[in-house]
């Protein structure tokens, strides 16, 4: 029936989207009047922060051995890297919307908004999160892109404002579900929530959720894990809403002994600069050294500190 829907309802009252003008494609995307979730959601964030703000302050005072996750060496870091973020994604929002319509109006098929449409969506959106993750992590590229995230060594609800200024670029992963003919009104608001729901995740205060709970969807559990530099941690619990993806392809880890959060070769900095582009900086001097196009492929795609060019290394040059 969900096939037969889809065919049935190709370009029937499918958005038109116009490439060539952009002054026209811009006013297209304001008049989609997507809701800014995101921007609703700021205050109740930054409430939750001062919340785990105090009661961390509060179980320091009851005991002393506890450790403060909000200091100085991280915390402005990680507001100021957030700020950064709102502003690349905004500048950068004709070229994230512009291949999302482009392939949504290439596309045969067509999904009308409807409240099934928006759980398949999500569920579909999901699943290419799973691997844009897996891959952000497998390839030195798109590691660079995401490295930023990782860099903080405390763990609570700040970090998750540490997002890339140039993970606008990871929108290609997404482009199966604009294939997949859902409206963009559909997809904006699941990716909206799904970026939301990443925030919560990202706290040492929630130990534990119930356990059917655990088996299905990302807790902070989960999620400390895959923030830990633990040699059985790295690499590991890639989900972004649902875990049953981590379980089903292998990289599922449950939290076990104390995470040590961060990455595997600190750079021990608070400027928001360096941390968001030390990783394309690397990767600009490895660049320089590569003799043949099959280094530059290894440069930018093998995994992150498997490869570095050797100039008085020929076998790559073959």
């Amino acid at each position: 029936m969900f096939i037969q829907y889809i065919f049935s309802s190709a370009f029937t009252n499918k958005p038109i989207f116009d490439f060539d003008n952009l002054e026209t494609f811009n006013n297209q995307i304001n008049e989609l009047n997507l809701p800014q979730i995101i921007v609703w959601a700021i205050p109740v964030m930054l409430s939750l922060v001062a919340l785990e703000y105090y009661l961390e302050r509060k179980e320091k005072k009851e005991h002393q051995d506890s450790h403060l996750t909000y200091n100085n060496h991280t915390f402005w870091s990680s507001v100021l890297i957030g700020l950064g973020n709102l502003i690349s994604t905004a500048l950068a929002k004709v070229f994230t919307f512009g291949v999302i319509l482009f392939f949504f109006s290439i596309s045969p098929f067509y999904v009308e908004p409807s409240w099934w449409s928006f759980i398949v969506c999500f569920v579909v959106l999901d699943f290419c999160r799973y691997w844009a993750h897996r891959v952000a992590h497998r390839q030195r590229f798109w590691w660079a892109t995401h490295v930023t995230h990782h860099s903080s060594e405390d763990y609570n609800f700040a970090v998750s404002f540490r997002l890339s200024w140039v993970q606008q670029l990871k929108v290609i992963f997404f482009v199966p579900v604009a294939l997949l003919g859902f409206h963009p009104l559909t997809f904006f608001i699941c990716h909206q929530i799904a970026v939301l729901n990443q925030f919560w995740i990202h706290t040492e205060q929630i130990r534990k959720m119930p356990a059917w709970f655990e088996y299905i969807f990302v807790t902070p559990s989960h999620h400390r894990v895959h923030h830990g530099t633990n040699e059985h941690y790295i690499d590991k619990n890639y989900g972004s809403t649902f875990i049953i993806w981590d379980r089903i392809f292998g990289t599922f880890e449950p939290e076990g002994e104390k995470v040590k959060y961060g990455i595997t070769t600190p750079i021990n900095t608070k400027n928001p600069v360096r941390l968001v582009f030390h990783e394309f900086v690397d990767i600009a001097k490895d660049l320089k050294k590569v003799r043949s196009p099959k280094q530059v492929f290894k440069v930018l795609f093998s995994p992150p500190g498997t490869y570095e060019p050797n100039k008085t290394d020929n076998s790559d040059t073959l």
